[in-house]
């Protein structure tokens, strides 16, 4: 009987002297299994490749060192049979024959008394000679052939010191006179000679078929070895490709499925990851790419929807900003025209009645009026850059300079301003909005020039990578660096009307201009004296214009 303790160790009881072990089992065991299972599971396909093919290589090594031994074995027992057990037996019946030879020669000679008989005798020597050199070569080593050859040796040689060499030796007058009894005695003592070759011959038999046993059975273990070892390559070919099939290529497929769905629009569909801890890996990352992209989709998806959403209130708002254009350039403006006419009207009708004060009142509210009217059309001149002309055509800035020149004509003349430029391109855009462009520049130039200069106004243009690189030059007041950026804003003036006039939207309108052709524009806060107002505009494959002009003039603008 067997009980289990409270750690969970079985005890092995019984009723005879000795009991059976049983497994332990419990809590412990299945830790340390578990733990096998994580290690076997952190396995990266390279470390089971390695451990496969080792393994395998042993097992081909072992397979390959039996089948070695057993090919030298049979090459050892083949050789022995071939080189010893087999030229032993046959040299040793070719000694018994020559001894034969030899007795029959001298049995012949001793009843004959005639010589020609012991010819047999003699050619029974020589091939003894020669067997017994044959069969000592291949006894070497094998005492109890080299025990058997030396009794029947040892027995040759008594029979030919006793009745072979004298017998031979004798004349045949005297042969004859040996009589019966010793060739009676001869015989005798040749039975015991055949004996001792039968021994021999026996003994070399045996050994020759225990030879021919041990090749047999060597064959036999070859055989079994050989099968033994294709069976095990095929086993380990079989199981080299259900391995493969298992731990790579269906892992690999069913990665390559989960993510051609994913690919194909499935977002949520999860990838699951198999196989060796490399390729679970690699499932991992690709699952975490998948929910970053889900997540990514996701709040690309509502930054559209909100963009749609902001694209459709501005809509609405470009909507309403129509509306308020139209009502701005109709509705608004007569209001202001009435005030104006009506002031103007009540200053000429009541003249007399009215002193200096109300002359001037009537003044501010007639200057008001007008100034009101200048910028609502300033503001819908602004509001109509990039939405009214938007057209994109090659332009040549060359042509669109030299019109704005010549239309600054007046100002030009009277400020004797002096304009010049280097070679310009032609670039695609707005031909309108580049006329704004240049005239805003052109005319700031003029208009903010040193009161005892005359103004000196460049125009340069030169290409940057994909970008053309504009710069306007001038030699007027200048702009301090604290207000290099505050003169793009619209409405923002840095002198008072007195001094210039304007309403500071001509550089706003500038900037409006050059960022919605892609470009920028700025102010170098290190030239000086004077201005210079850089700007970027995009390439475009057209060649630059002719050369550079003169002097030039063009219409008036504000900062």
């Amino acid at each position: 009987m067997a009980a289990r303790t409270p750690a969970g160790v079985v005890e092995e009881r019984g009723t005879g002297s000795a009991a059976v072990p049983l497994p332990r089992v419990g809590p412990d065991s299945d830790a340390g299994s578990a733990r096998a299972r994580s290690r076997v599971e952190r396995w990266t396909t390279g470390r089971w490749l390695a451990v496969v093919s080792g393994v395998a290589l042993l097992v081909l090594a072992t397979l390959g060192v039996v089948g070695g031994w057993t090919l030298a074995h049979s090459s050892s027992v083949t050789s022995d049979m071939v080189d010893h057990t087999s030229p032993a037996l046959v040299n040793s019946v070719r000694l018994e024959m020559a001894v034969i030879n030899q007795e029959t020669g001298v049995r012949g000679y001793a009843l004959s008394g005639r010589r020609t008989f012991l010819q047999p005798y003699t050619q029974g020597l020589a091939d003894e000679k020669t067997a017994l050199t044959a069969i000592r070569t291949a006894i070497t080593g094998d005492r109890r052939a080299e025990a058997d050859l030396q009794q029947m040796l040892d027995r040759v040689r008594d029979w030919q010191l006793a009745i072979a060499e004298p017998v031979a030796g004798a004349s045949p007058s005297a042969v004859r006179s040996l009589g019966p009894g010793q060739v009676e005695a001869g015989k005798t003592s040749f039975d015991r000679i055949r004996k001792a070759a039968a021994t021999q011959q026996d003994h070399l038999r045996a050994e020759r078929s225990a030879a021919r046993q041990r090749l047999s059975h060597t064959t036999r273990l070859r055989d079994w070895i050989f099968a033994a070892t294709a069976l095990v390559i095929l086993l380990l070919a079989v199981l080299a490709v259900e391995g493969l099939r298992r731990g790579i290529t269906s892992p690999l497929l069913r990665l390559s499925r989960d993510t051609r769905k994913v690919s194909d629009g499935d977002f949520g569909h999860a990838i699951e990851a198999t196989g060796p801890a490399d390729l679970r890996g690699l499932g991992d990352d690709v699952e975490t790419m998948r929910r970053r992209l889900s997540q990514e989709l996701a709040a690309s998806n509502l930054a559209h929807r909100l963009l749609t959403e902001q694209a459709e209130d501005l809509q609405r708002s470009n909507s309403e900003l129509e509306q308020f254009a139209y009502v701005a350039s109709h509705d608004l403006q007569e209001p202001l025209r009435k005030v104006a006419s009506f002031c103007q009207l009540l200053e000429r009708r009541y003249a007399s009645e009215l002193d200096d004060r109300a002359r001037t009142y009537i003044g501010f509210a007639v200057d008001g009026a007008n100034r009101m009217q200048t910028l609502i059309n300033d503001l819908l001149a602004f509001s109509r850059v990039g939405r009214l002309h938007n057209d994109q055509v090659p332009v040549d800035l060359a042509q669109i300079h030299d019109a704005t020149v010549d239309a600054l004509a007046v100002a030009v003349e009277e400020s004797g301003a002096e304009i010049t430029r280097t070679e310009l391109p032609t670039l695609t855009g707005d031909t309108t909005q580049f006329g704004m462009l240049f005239q805003n520049l052109l005319s700031n130039a003029i208009k903010f020039r040193r009161p005892d200069h005359p103004p000196r106004i460049h125009v340069s243009a030169e290409p940057d990578g994909d970008l053309w690189r504009f710069s306007v030059t001038d030699n007027g007041i200048g702009i301090d660096r604290e207000f290099s950026e505050r003169v793009f804003v619209i409405f923002q003036r840095l002198h008072t009307r007195d001094t210039y006039e304007g309403n500071g939207i001509g550089l706003a309108m500038c900037k409006k201009v050059v960022e919605l052709h892609g470009g920028t524009i700025g102010v170098d806060p290190e030239h000086s004296p004077g201005t210079r107002v850089d700007f970027t505009l995009p390439a475009a494959p057209a060649a630059p214009s002719g050369p550079a002009t003169g002097p030039a003039t063009a219409p008036e603008a504000d900062a």
